[in-house]
């Protein structure tokens, strides 16, 4: 008699089939800067078939609270400055995360894009709190169109993106130029992008605990480290997917990718058909039997090398890179 495959047994089978690691490893009961350690070595591992670039330089960006670090990725392909580009912020629940974790991801997406990619490293909680990140991610987007130029970007073909929280603020960036009648991304790419901090609980899929690299657990300590103030998790510049009307109208186009086992999913896909509701273009790439950040994975998956080149080409295409 055959036995009853339970969630667990199906979450085992698909790390084994994928080669991914344990994101359960993390301990998030430890200091933070334990926590992003952490997630810094299970974000390395072995790469292979790296693109090669052109460049890769330091950029110093000023801020809010003073310079932030980024990094700007120039692909072989760039072709002659100005061209164009995508301001990247990267993920990791606004407390873990940085240049480091998400660098192989921003080389494949500058390779597979032909746009020059700029990285920025902005403040973490739970040190600095919200509206920090939004902060700094809305002081970097105006810096880079100003500085376009010297960047060897073309301002009036730049994009935004981020992956989970990262895809938060490219979101807000967007959303925020629309209120501000500010230069608005010629595009936005969000990779399974975290759009409301209300609420993870209830959602259909069947997520245990623990599970996942976004469990209910997990989430609440993002959340609680940005968001402290319960009263502010409603607020749009967090939650873009509460944000009203005149906030969606004259928003540039979008590409949403989402995993499939993700508590993110069925968020993200509300988001885009929010999007299309208001008249935004909108197109859609779901990868059903991959796991939420599985961008960070590309050592251990051709799936998600394969995801990453195929939303750069999305981006070049839209931006007039390929």
């Amino acid at each position: 008699m055959s036995r009853i495959m339970t969630f667990d047994d199906a979450l085992k089978s698909v790390r084994e089939r994928l080669h991914l690691p344990d994101w359960r490893t993390l301990d998030f009961s430890a200091p933070v800067a334990r926590v992003r350690n952490q997630f810094v070595a299970l974000s390395r591992a072995v790469e292979r078939e790296i693109p090669d670039l052109a460049a890769i330089k330091p950029v110093s960006v000023p801020g809010p609270a003073g310079a932030m670090r980024a990094r700007l990725y120039v692909p072989l392909h760039a072709g002659v400055p100005p061209g164009p580009g995508l301001v990247f912020f990267h993920g990791g629940g606004f407390t873990i995360g940085d240049l480091e974790t998400h660098d192989v991801l921003c080389r494949r997406l500058a390779d597979a894009s032909r746009a020059r990619v700029l990285a920025i490293d902005y403040r973490l909680a739970p040190e600095h709190g919200f509206p920090a990140a939004h902060e700094d991610a809305l002081a970097a987007w105006k810096w880079a169109t100003e500085n376009a130029e010297t960047l060897g970007l073309d301002a009036n073909r730049l994009g935004v993106c981020g992956d989970s929280a990262g895809g938060n603020l490219a979101a807000f960036i967007a959303q925020e130029m629309v209120r501000a009648g500010g230069p608005k991304p010629a595009f936005q790419l969000l990779l399974y992008p975290l759009v409301q901090f209300a609420d993870i609980r209830g959602r259909k899929l069947p997520f245990k605990e623990g599970g996942l690299f976004i469990s209910n657990s997990i989430f609440d300590y993002f959340r609680d480290s940005y968001v402290k103030d319960a009263a502010l998790r409603m607020d749009v510049r967090v939650s873009p997917l509460f944000a009203d009307e005149s906030s969606f109208r004259g928003l540039p186009p979008a590409h949403i990718v989402l995993a499939g086992w993700d508590p993110l999913h069925e968020e993200g896909k509300i988001y885009a058909e929010k999007l299309q509701s208001f008249g935004v273009r909108v197109t859609m790439r779901e990868h059903p039997d991959m796991v939420h950040g599985f961008m960070n994975l590309t050592a251990l998956s051709d799936t998600a090398r394969n995801a990453i080149r195929d939303a750069g080409l999305v981006a070049g295409k839209a931006l007039g890179a390929i």
